[in-house]
């Protein structure tokens, strides 16, 4: 009899666990997502989400646990292997270079795929002029999600976008590394509703381009929306995961970001 394979994980984690002194931020926390998912990790204010990002993207190094892509242990790897490896993310609080161009901000993603190096930045070898007319493509197709928004400004610096182009110079940013597994930390802050419903579509997009993505969004309406599955946190151990209707309407979460007599209600 001829077996079914399941759904192909890209991320597993498995007992991740961070303390800081006293303090446990996340504690003993497991999740999958699986390829071609997108799937919302949410929570009250504090709930260790942050932390999460950060441990699977090497900017902290767990207390204790196991982060998975495509099967290949990414702990112990510094942040900028694990991006080689093929994690991206953007920040709650936007990181874009404010003095650079929005195309060299972009460009800034496809670093870890280019090898030109110093030396030949300034020999010109033909390896290196491959290197960069693949670099400089690559940030065409980076803001073809996008390219209403930010054609016309590539050659602006980016302190001169407004924010929600700043956060898309972000978002391309992060596509121009390729990646395999993409992490995005609240990509509808600070938007207006008509932006957040830009967005909704953006990250349907990236999806059906074959994108693996996992975000953090408090915007709950967005998350029911746009999400495969979610998964709840609160004060750093997860709670509750499932389809979003499912998640919704239990208790604990209601619990977590309302308080106990609602959840009782």
């Amino acid at each position: 009899m001829e077996s079914v394979s399941g759904p192909k994980s890209v991320l597993e984690i498995r007992g991740l666990t961070r303390r800081f002194g006293g303090l446990t931020a996340v504690d003993r926390f497991d999740v999958d997502v699986n390829e071609g998912e997108i799937v919302s990790l949410v929570g009250p204010n504090g709930a260790g989400k942050t932390t999460v990002f950060n441990l699977i993207s090497g900017v902290l190094r767990p207390t204790a646990g196991s982060v998975r892509l495509l099967g290949r242990e990414l702990v112990g790897l510094p942040a900028h292997r694990i991006t080689h490896q093929g994690v991206a993310r953007t920040f709650q609080n936007i990181r874009v270079f404010p003095q650079l161009t929005v195309r060299e901000n972009i460009l800034l993603g496809t670093h870890h795929w280019t090898r030109s190096g110093m030396l030949g930045s300034v020999t010109f070898w033909p390896s290196t002029l491959r290197a960069e007319r693949a670099a400089q493509a690559e940030v065409h197709t980076a803001i073809d999600l996008f390219r209403e928004r930010l054609e016309a400004r590539l050659d602006d610096p980016a302190f001169s976008l407004s924010y929600a182009n700043r956060r898309r110079t972000e978002m391309a940013r992060a596509l121009a590394a390729r990646p395999k597994l993409l992490l995005l930390d609240e990509p509808a802050a600070g938007m207006n509703p008509y932006e957040r419903i830009e967005v909704a579509g953006l990250i349907r997009s990236m999806r059906d381009r074959g994108l693996t993505i996992f975000l953090i969004e408090h915007h709950m309406p967005l998350v029911m929306e746009i999400s495969d599955r979610v998964v709840v946190m609160d004060h750093g151990v997860k709670i509750a995961e499932g389809l979003p209707k499912e998640v919704h309407s239990n208790p604990r979460v209601v619990e977590a970001y309302l308080g106990r007599r609602a959840a009782s209600a």
